[in-house]
C-alpha cells in the first residue's frame, strides 16, 4: 500500500470511528447506568489492558462491571468549542458487534434522530437485551445551530447473566502497587519505609536469605514515633506485627493479614476473596534483615474503589485550607476499599450518617454515583439504630436524584422512603418521638428495623467510652426530652424532601400531603421550640437548655424564620466547634446557608484542637473519626465522615450546587470571606464546572468560570454598593441584587469572566 492510499485508509477509519468531527464536537464521557468505564477489566484486582469481549474468551478469572438491568440508561458529555453550546438532538446506536457500528448500523437499537436536550438518563429503547452478552454503542448529537457531530468513539458493556427491572451496578474493587517514598536504614538489620499516606492494603516484599534460617519481622502501622512504627498508638489506630521465614535465595513474600473478629462480624462488609484481607497502614518497619533493601523491594498493594484523582482539584491562597482539602479528598478515595461506604476499619459497617457525608463528598471529588446509590439502597433494608439516621435515608435519596437526575431509585424505593420519614411517630401537633409509645412492631417492620430506636444528636455522648471528664461527649450538653429538637429538624427535612420526591414521581396527592405536613411542623416547631426572649432554640420541650445542635440543624434545614437568623447564628458562633466531625457537616451547612463566609472560613482553617488541621498535626493522612483521641478514645484514623471539607469547600465556599436535577441548571455562589484566591474543578454528570476567583474584600472581586455545555448557571457575585461596576467579559453586565449578592441569571455554557469593582 503506497503512502497516499495508506493515509486515506487511516482517515476513513477515523471517520468511521467518529474521531473526526466536521461540525459540533464529538460526545465524550459515555456512561451506561451512570458508569463511565464499564469496559474496564481487572485481574486479581489489577486493571488489565483488555476489553470485556476479549476477557470473555479467555480462561483467566477476569472481573468487570456487568449491567444488570433490562433497560439501562445512557449518557454522555456534550463538549463545547464555543460559548452557549446546547444540544438539541441525539442519535444512539446499539449493536451486538463492533463491526456494525463501524458502518453506522445497529441491530439492537437505532434511536433515530431524537429532538431532545437530554444527555443523561436516556433509557434503552431497542430489542430485549440478551443476558450475558456484549453490547456496543455510540452516539452523535446536534447543537442549537443545527450542526451535527460525528459519532462518538465506540463503547461497550456486558450484560449480567440475570437481568432485572432495576439494579445498581458497581465496579470491581481495584488494586494498585505503591512504592515507599523513602526507605531508611536505621541500624544493622533494621529498615523503615514510609509510603507518604496511609491506605488499606497489604505488603509484598522481596527478601534474600543465605541459608533459609532467618526470621524477619514486619511491623505495619498508621502512626510513627521517634522514626519507628508506633507499637502502641492507642485507640483503634492500627498496628500489626508479622514474621516471615525466608527461604534460601531471593523470593517474593506477601504479608497475609489475618481476619479480625472486630470487623468481620455478621453486619460487616467483607473484603472480596480476590482482593484478600487488608489493613490500613502508612509505615512498614523491617527487623532482622541482613541484606540491602531498596524502595523497589517493598510494595504496598493498595486497595480502593476505582478513583480518578484528576477529576477534581482545589487550590487557594490559604495553605492550611489546601491541606484540609487534600486530606479530605484523599479520605474519600482511601476509605472506598470495600465498594460500600463504611465507618472505617473498626467495624466496617455502613451507617446512614457516614454515608450521607461520603455521598456528598464523593460527588464533589469524582464523577461517580453508583457507590453512593448502592450504599443508600443497602441501608434502606439494613438501617442502624439512631432515630435521626433512619431519617437520613430520605436525604440520601434526594441528593442522589439531585446530582444524577435519575429518578429510578426514587421510584423503586418510594414506599420505603415514605416509611423512613417516621411520620407514623407523629403526635397530634406533628412532632415525632421515639419515647412516647408510638414505636410499634408495625412501624419497625415498615423501616426494616429489629431493635430499639434511640435519639443520637451527635456521638459520642457524655458518659460513653469513659468521657465523664471535662472533655465530655460531643453533644454540647444536649438535654434529651420526649420531643427532641434535632430529631424533629431532621423529620422536617425528610418530609420537605418527600414532598419534592412525590412531585418528581407525579404523585400529586402525596405531594400536597407532605407540603401541608411540612408547613404545619415548621409552624409548631418555631412556636414551641424557639425561645423568643433569648433568640434561639432549646433542646426540646420541657427543658430550657440550648445547645449548638438544637440551633445548627434548624438553620441548616431551613426552619429558622428570616427575622431570627441573625440571633440563631450569633448563638451558633458563641459555641464554636462544640460538635463532632459528623456534626461539623451540618454546622458548616448552616453557617454558609446564612452567608457567614468569614466564620465558615475560620472553622475550616482553624488550627485549634477541634479542627481538621489537628488531624494532620496528629500525624493522620486520612480524616479521623474524632477531632482528637481524647474526644473518642477508640476512634479510627480512617473515617470518611470526617472528610466534610471535601464537599463543603466546593458546595459552599466555592458555591457550586445543582439548581435542577442532574445539573440541568447550576448555582455558582462563591463565599470567599477573607480568602484572597481560590480555584476548583468540580466534576458533574454534564461535565466539569471550573471556577477561580481573586478577592479584595469590599473593593474588587474577579471570577473566572467554565460552565459545561448543555446547562446554564445563575452567578452570584458580591454586592458592594450601588456605586459598584459589574462586568461580564469586559462589558457592563445587568444584574439583580439579592441580599449581599449581585446575581446574573441564566449564563450559558463556556468560559466567562466577571468583575465587581467598588
Amino acid at each position: 500500500m503506497n503512502a497516499i492510499k495508506k493515509d486515506f485508509f487511516i482517515l476513513l477509519l477515523c471517520i468511521c470511528h467518529g474521531s473526526i468531527a466536521w461540525g459540533q464536537d464529538v460526545p465524550v464521557g459515555l456512561t451506561v447506568n451512570l458508569l463511565s468505564s464499564p469496559e474496564k477489566v481487572f485481574q486479581n484486582g489489577y486493571l488489565v489492558n483488555i476489553n470485556p469481549d476479549e476477557a470473555t474468551l479467555r480462561k483467566e478469572p477476569f472481573r468487570f462491571t456487568e449491567i444488570s438491568t433490562r433497560n439501562p440508561v445512557f449518557g454522555w458529555i456534550v463538549p463545547e468549542s464555543v460559548n452557549n453550546t446546547v444540544q438539541t438532538a441525539y442519535q444512539i446506536l446499539v449493536a451486538e458487534s463492533k463491526q456494525q457500528l463501524l458502518v453506522d448500523s445497529a441491530d439492537l437499537w437505532d434511536s433515530g434522530k431524537v429532538l431532545s436536550s437530554l444527555s443523561s438518563n436516556i433509557p434503552y429503547g431497542g430489542k430485549p437485551l440478551k443476558a450475558g452478552s456484549i453490547c456496543y454503542w455510540k452516539v452523535k448529537t446536534w447543537d442549537g445551530h443545527g450542526r451535527e457531530s460525528s459519532f462518538s468513539n465506540i463503547s461497550q458493556f456486558k450484560t449480567s447473566n440475570k437481568l432485572t427491572d432495576y439494579a445498581t451496578d458497581r465496579y470491581p474493587i481495584q488494586k494498585q502497587d505503591n512504592y515507599p517514598l523513602e526507605v531508611k536504614h536505621l541500624q544493622k538489620g533494621q529498615y523503615f519505609a514510609d509510603f507518604g499516606k496511609a491506605a488499606f492494603g497489604r505488603v509484598r516484599i522481596n527478601l534474600f536469605s543465605d541459608h533459609g534460617t532467618d526470621t524477619v519481622v514486619i511491623h505495619l502501622g498508621e502512626a510513627a514515633r521517634d522514626g519507628r512504627v508506633d507499637r502502641n498508638p492507642g485507640g483503634t489506630i492500627r498496628y500489626s506485627r508479622f514474621t516471615i521465614m525466608p527461604e534460601k535465595g531471593m523470593n517474593t513474600y506477601i504479608v497475609t493479614i489475618p481476619h479480625d473478629t472486630r470487623n468481620t462480624g455478621p453486619q460487616a462488609i467483607l473484603v472480596p476473596e480476590y482482593i484478600g484481607e487488608v489493613t490500613p497502614f502508612r509505615y512498614c518497619e523491617i527487623e532482622n534483615y541482613k541484606h540491602p533493601l531498596q524502595e523497589k523491594d517493598i510494595v504496598r498493594e493498595t486497595v480502593s474503589y476505582p478513583f480518578n484523582d484528576a477529576e477534581s482539584y482545589f487550590r487557594s491562597s490559604d495553605t492550611i485550607l489546601n491541606q484540609v482539602w487534600e486530606i479530605s479528598k484523599y479520605s474519600i478515595k482511601a476509605t472506598s476499599f470495600l465498594g460500600v461506604y463504611v465507618d472505617g476499619d473498626r467495624e466496617r459497617i455502613p451507617y446512614e450518617a457516614d454515608a450521607l457525608i461520603n455521598q456528598l463528598s464523593h460527588y464533589c471529588v469524582a464523577r461517580e454515583y453508583n457507590m453512593a446509590r448502592y450504599t443508600h439502597e443497602y441501608l434502606i433494608h439494613r438501617p442502624t439504630w439512631p432515630t435521626e439516621w433512619i431519617l437520613q435515608s430520605v436525604l440520601m435519596a434526594w441528593e442522589d436524584y439531585l446530582y444524577t437526575g435519575d429518578s429510578r431509585s426514587l421510584a423503586n424505593f418510594y414506599d420505603d422512603l415514605k416509611a423512613k420519614t417516621l411520620s407514623a411517630l407523629a403526635d397530634e401537633k406533628g412532632f415525632i418521638s421515639s419515647r412516647t409509645g408510638r414505636v410499634t412492631p408495625e412501624v419497625l417492620k415498615s423501616i426494616y428495623f429489629d431493635g430499639q430506636l434511640r435519639d443520637i444528636v451527635d456521638w459520642p455522648h457524655t458518659g460513653i467510652l469513659g468521657l465523664e471528664k471535662e472533655e465530655g461527649g460531643e453533644t454540647d450538653g444536649f438535654v434529651f426530652t420526649d420531643v427532641n429538637t434535632v430529631v424533629n429538624a431532621f423529620h422536617y427535612r425528610a418530609v420537605t424532601l418527600m414532598a419534592q420526591i412525590a412531585d418528581v414521581l407525579g404523585k400529586g396527592d402525596d405531594h400536597t400531603m407532605y407540603l401541608k405536613q411540612a408547613a404545619r411542623l415548621k409552624q409548631v416547631f418555631n412556636d414551641e421550640l424557639f425561645d423568643k426572649k433569648r433568640g434561639y432554640y432549646v433542646d426540646g420541650i420541657g427543658t430550657s437548655h440550648a445547645s449548638l445542635h438544637a440551633n445548627m440543624f434548624p438553620l441548616a434545614f431551613g426552619l429558622v424564620e428570616a427575622k431570627n437568623v441573625e440571633s440563631v447564628l450569633g448563638f451558633i458562633r458563641s459555641r464554636g466547634m462544640a460538635c463532632s466531625v459528623y456534626g461539623a457537616q451540618y454546622l458548616l451547612d448552616a453557617i454558609y446557608n446564612a452567608y457567614d463566609a468569614s466564620y465558615g472560613l475560620q472553622l475550616l482553617t482553624s488550627t485549634g484542637e477541634r479542627s481538621w488541621y489537628n488531624m494532620i498535626r496528629s500525624g493522620s493522612t486520612i480524616t479521623m473519626e474524632a477531632w482528637d483521641n481524647k474526644y473518642k478514645p477508640n476512634q479510627d484514623w480512617n473515617h470518611a465522615w470526617g472528610a466534610v471539607p471535601a464537599n463543603i469547600i466546593p458546595r459552599k465556599l466555592m458555591g457550586i450546587e445543582p439548581l435542577e436535577p442532574g445539573f440541568g441548571k447550576i448555582s455558582i455562589r462563591p463565599q470567599p470571606g477573607s480568602l484572597e484566591f481560590a480555584e476548583v474543578k468540580h466534576p458533574t454528570i454534564r461535565g466539569d464546572v471550573s471556577i477561580s476567583f481573586t478577592n479584595n474584600p469590599g473593593k474588587t472581586f474577579r471570577l473566572e468560570v467554565h460552565i459545561p455545555a448543555n446547562t446554564t448557571a445563575d452567578l452570584y457575585l458580591p454586592f458592594f454598593s450601588r456605586k459598584q461596576e459589574v462586568q461580564m467579559n469586559n462589558q457592563p453586565a445587568q444584574y439583580k441584587r439579592k441580599g449581599n449578592f449581585s446575581v446574573i441569571e441564566n449564563v450559558g455554557s463556556g468560559k466567562w469572566s466577571f468583575t465587581v469593582e467598588q
